[in-house]
């Protein structure tokens, strides 16, 4: 049991030397947990950054590849690709004077990525991981009416809920809210924290202060990131930061949303923090996924397991 003024996040990793902070869900997720991980380098901890991967990683030369499904992204990293979250983010790290390899896993199934955490585990003597999400579907455990876009999130909670010798494991969602436009029903992401609560699992949330030290760095990292990639912007962390600034409502910051309403709010910079190990346990079809080798058999995996129930109705909040 911890303190009221302590934060049980940092709390679970105050005694951890060596801590990868990883993005479950692909694109820009690492961005999402750059304060965590920039409040724990700031507190002399040893973090590595990583990131499921959507860019083109095939293209990389064969001194990239530390192991099969594991690439080490630097700044001068592929420089023809046009998209490339990765290395943006190790440019961005340069810059700032921290260092600036960030690990990227392609897509695949739970047992390929498994291994590749594996040896990244290994190879930096991690003790603890903390994976994030930028978005809430993580938290969705199978039988809501819609579940948003579970695949890669599912398969990074699958991999790392098997490495039990790795003391903390822990997941945080950032940007309440965003998966709406993906048909998740944030009255249901509550009924599931609600339950995670009851489970021992939800180890509460905390703000992003654009105040903070690690606030302004995050601002300026998504500014740098949109700035550098202005056909493809991370419209979740866009969401975020703008929240961060205090922004409120329909606030358009790419043409991408053009045609939808936003609705930036507060709520969108709070970090929701877990236990992984009690949040892979209330996830219904974990099992179905576990020998997967591909990302497509992750896909028809959830999608036999969703044509096999009666699923939860969206909530409305009702204030």
């Amino acid at each position: 049991m911890t303190a009221l003024h302590s934060n049980p996040l940092f709390d679970r990793l105050a005694d951890a030397e060596s801590i990868l902070v990883t993005g479950a869900g692909g694109g820009f997720d690492i961005y999402a947990g750059l304060p965590v991980a920039l409040s724990l380098m700031h507190q002399g901890k040893r973090v590595q950054l990583a990131n499921l991967s959507f860019s083109s990683l095939a293209g990389l030369p064969i001194e990239a590849w530390v192991a099969p499904d594991l690439a080490a992204v630097t700044p001068d990293s592929a420089p023809h690709l046009s998209y490339f979250p990765e290395r943006t983010l190790a440019q961005w790290l340069a810059t700032h004077g921290y260092p600036d390899t960030v690990y990227a896993f392609p897509q695949t199934g739970v047992q390929p990525l498994r291994a590749a955490y594996r040896e990244l585990v290994d190879r930096h003597r991690i003790d603890a991981i903390v994976l994030v999400d930028g978005g809430t579907d993580i938290l969705m455990r199978g039988d809501e009416a819609g579940l948003g876009t579970p695949e890669e999130d599912l398969t990074s909670v699958a991999a790392l809920a098997a490495l039990e010798d790795v003391p903390e494991r822990l997941v945080v969602s950032v940007g309440f809210g965003v998966d709406a436009y993906h048909g998740v029903s944030h009255g249901l992401v509550l009924e599931n924290i609600a339950a995670l609560e009851r489970a021992g699992a939800y180890l509460g949330a905390f703000s992003i202060p654009r105040a903070t030290r690690e606030g302004a760095l995050f601002l300026d990292a998504v500014a740098h990131a949109q700035e550098r990639t202005p056909d493809r912007p991370s419209i979740v962390n866009g969401s975020i930061a703008a929240a961060v600034r205090g922004s409120f409502g329909d606030v358009q910051f790419t043409s991408r949303t053009r045609g939808s309403e936003l609705f930036v709010n507060p709520l969108m910079s709070l970090c929701f923090a877990f236990d992984l190990p009690g949040l892979a346990a209330r996830c219904l079809y974990l099992d179905r996924i576990e020998d997967t080798h591909l990302i497509r058999q992750v896909h028809s995996r959830i999608a036999e397991f969703r044509e096999e129930l009666v699923t939860r109705p969206a909530r409305r909040i009702p204030h």
